[in-house]
């Protein structure tokens, strides 16, 4: 059995991928580095190439998609072939960062120890700044997920390891077992949560996410967001209901749901005053196209449940967000207007997004 693999995923932005695979060359815990070109517009695929010639010593595949299949999908490109070439331990780090030279070996430590551990992440630190972009996943009562630490200072991160609800796909290492059970990204998201949508399933299948401060990787945040405007808030108002749809389990449903709603449609309203409403009436509109596909696997992932409702409530927190993100809502509701409380939810969605 082949030990490691790290999926790099490059859409026309082979400078940053690039130093993401020097990074992975120089870790302790040496991996087979699998880079997916996702059908980039550019000479990326020359680049790597060219880099794969005069790295011989180095196992590096390149894998060309014929089309952008997203996160999602280029992600999935390289773990069906990971998978297909027996690898215990599955990675993805985002071509936009660069792992610490531990990175892997701390990581793959965590599966090792926790056999209960199907999935661990670590520190993703923004690049040329002292804040961090997560320490993991979140998901609340009010159905919203979000980055744990984020826009704290460095020093604010957590120092020891520990259960935490997901892990970024910026930065993490799967067990290859999981997807047994909770089969691989889903392709209707294309990008933006697809990551907490596996992890809530692995919970859901009876699998840890462990964390570790010793796995650190630096990131320039929104590299490839930012190359389409309006993409990050159109897949926002696509995919957060495909989460909720597919994942809250039994009584949960309707309590968080109509929290949801009223904090979706309130996003949305604070979407169309700061400009940005057709992206996220185009997202809406293709999350209802979605629902029926949502509610399919609902019925298989909640039937296949292995864990209590209750250990699903006792991991999410309680609130709308935590405070690092700026989300402060229903506990001051009382004395806030709703047009200042729409702003706070909005500004929190748009650092979420950066």
């Amino acid at each position: 059995m082949n030990r490691l693999a790290i999926i790099v995923l490059n859409w026309n932005g082979s400078d940053d991928a690039i130093e993401c695979v020097d990074s992975l060359i120089e870790q302790t815990l040496k991996p087979t580095i699998v880079i997916v070109d996702n059908n980039s517009s550019d000479n990326s695929v020359a680049v790597f190439e060219e880099y794969i010639s005069s790295h011989k010593k180095e196992k590096i595949i390149l894998l060309k998609n014929s089309d952008n299949l997203g996160f999602a999908g280029g992600i999935n490109t390289g773990l069906i072939y990971a998978l297909k070439n027996d690898f215990e331990y599955i990675g993805v780090l985002n071509p936009d960062a660069i792992a610490n030279r531990n990175w892997c070996e701390a990581l793959v430590y965590q599966l090792s120890k926790y056999p209960e551990c199907g999935i661990a992440t670590g520190i993703l630190q923004r690049r040329n700044s002292k804040t961090l972009d997560t320490t993991g996943d979140f998901y609340t009562t009010w159905g919203l997920p979000g980055p744990r630490n984020r826009d704290e200072p460095i020093k604010n991160a957590p120092t020891k390891p520990g259960e935490v609800f997901g892990a970024t796909g910026g930065g993490a290492i799967y067990r290859a077992k999981i997807f047994d059970d909770i089969d691989i990204f889903d392709e209707d998201f294309f990008m933006y949560y697809e990551d907490v949508d596996l992890s809530f399933r692995a919970q859901l299948a009876g699998w840890k996410v462990r964390f570790t401060p010793k796995a650190i990787a630096y990131h320039k945040v929104g590299a490839s967001s930012k190359k389409v405007p309006g993409l990050a808030v159109y897949n926002t108002f696509k995919n957060l209901p495909l989460v909720f749809i597919k994942n809250v389990p039994g009584k949960l449903f309707w309590c968080i749901g109509i929290r949801f709603l009223l904090t979706y449609w309130l996003i949305f309203a604070s979407a169309i005053r700061h400009g940005s409403g057709w992206p996220a009436f185009k997202g809406t509109l293709v999350s209802i196209i979605h629902k029926p596909a949502a509610y399919k696997k609902r019925l298989h992932i909640q039937k296949n449940r292995k864990v209590s409702v209750d250990y699903i409530r006792n991991i999410i927190h309680d609130g709308p967000l935590p405070n690092q993100t700026g989300l402060l809502m229903q506990a001051q509701v009382q004395r806030i207007s709703w047009e200042k409380n729409v702003d706070t939810l909005m500004k929190s969605f748009e650092e979420a997004l950066k």
